[in-house]
């Protein structure tokens, strides 16, 4: 009899095994995010033991994160992806903002030393063009395992006062582990959250026979991350309290129009800013009141997002990006913040998405001469009351601060 009921529970399993499929992952998963990214290019999946914290990178796309998760395939997908975009197989003339949370690319994106415009040409969006390296062209992969992925490019750009530069590019990304995680942070390890961070380490060479000089324009490394919008999404940047006589600006809010005073608050130590993805404009903080980190918090989903990067005070020679011929093409900016919307009334907005961005130095390199810049993103979800023990030593403020700053 026994082994009669044992054939009987065999055989329904086999049966229930290659009658039903599994289902497919549900829309707004990584796993979903990952299945799509997966019918167009090769993805590189990162994860831990456990396969809770993993990451989505594409190397078709300069070896960019394109979205991460701290728990697993069905978990929440952090980074913004352009599913239309991607799924039509089209190439846009200006950008292809196919989203990704860690993207490549270099700056100055304005001025005279710009690598977006043309020589000549207005600085506005009819005439901004991104360059291909940066924008579709694929970064070959040199070595990949279970927590990293290695990837390099050589390509030569032109800039808008006809500088040309031969640049090689290394870059990896890395997953890091909870221990990692706490000791950057400066925190005690935190119960009853979870958590998924890497970082991209991003390398570039002079690789031609002339040195990169400030009078003809330099180049800088420039990571953007592309990140989902909601109305419960506020963006956090700390700041160098201290005279503007001394330290400059606070924050630079005049990028594309003045930010509304409803959508960017500057305290004295602190900027809150809009992440709804529903008014375009951007932020910037300098060198002298930068602190390299940046955050948000997505009250909706309980999920606390912290940005660090390469930062070493008393440099301040940052290429300047600003839509415009410059007075001081190197006092540009070390952090900065992106909300999407309408380019003007009626037009659709790229995103909608939100961005944390940090840029390197200008880079004034000699022939074989390098010069690197580390990104790293930490997406940490848990009770309000387990985040804001983390919020407080990182940004500053708690989480009910940055709940109700723009209310």
């Amino acid at each position: 009899m026994m082994r009669c009921i044992g054939l009987s529970l065999i055989v329904l399993a086999t049966v229930s095994g290659c009658g039903q499929e599994k289902p497919p992952p549900a829309e707004g998963t990584f796993g979903g995010d990952v299945a799509l990214l997966k019918k167009h290019f090769s993805v590189v999946v990162l994860s831990d033991k456990s396969g809770s914290a993993k990451v989505a990178v594409v190397p078709a796309m300069q070896g960019r994160v394109m979205t991460s998760t701290a728990g697993g395939d069905g978990g929440i997908s952090f980074g913004w992806i352009n599913k239309k975009l991607i799924a039509s197989g089209d190439r846009l003339e200006h950008i292809n903002p196919y989203g990704g949370e860690d993207r490549f690319w270099l700056g100055p994106e304005g001025g005279q030393f710009s690598i977006y415009f043309a020589k000549g040409a207005p600085f506005d969006l009819d005439n901004w063009f991104v360059p291909p390296p940066i924008d579709t062209e694929s970064f070959p992969v040199v070595k990949a395992a279970a927590d990293s992925v290695q990837l390099r490019r050589q390509f030569r750009l032109t800039n808008y006062s006809d500088t040309k530069f031969d640049v090689a590019v290394d870059r990896e990304v890395r997953l890091l582990g909870p221990g990692a995680v706490w000791k950057h942070l400066g925190v005690g390890p935190v119960a009853g959250v979870s958590m998924v961070a890497y970082e991209s380490v991003n390398r570039i060479t002079n690789a031609g026979s002339e040195p990169w000089k400030k009078e003809t324009g330099l180049l800088s490394i420039w990571i953007l991350g592309m990140l989902n919008p909601s109305d419960a999404t506020t963006i956090v940047l700390p700041i160098r309290a201290g005279p503007e006589t001394e330290l400059g600006k606070p924050v630079v809010d005049d990028y594309f129009g003045k930010v509304p005073a409803d959508r960017l608050i500057v305290e004295e130590d602190i900027a809150y800013f809009s992440g709804d993805g529903k008014h375009r404009s951007k932020i910037g903080i300098g060198p002298k009141r930068c602190k390299g980190i940046l955050g948000s918090y997505d009250a909706a989903n309980q999920a606390l997002t912290l940005v660090q990067f390469t930062f070493t005070e008393g440099v301040t020679d940052y290429v300047n990006s600003l839509w415009k011929l410059q007075k001081d093409p190197y006092g540009g900016d070390v952090a900065n913040s992106y909300n999407d919307g309408p380019p003007k009334p009626g037009a659709a907005p790229l995103g909608p998405f939100y961005e944390l961005e940090s840029s390197s130095p200008a880079a004034a390199l000699a022939p074989g001469e390098s010069l690197e810049h580390i990104h790293r993103t930490i997406h940490i979800r848990g009770p309000e009351a387990k985040l804001d023990p983390i919020a407080k030593p990182t940004l500053g403020v708690g989480i009910d601060e940055i709940k109700n700053a723009l209310k």
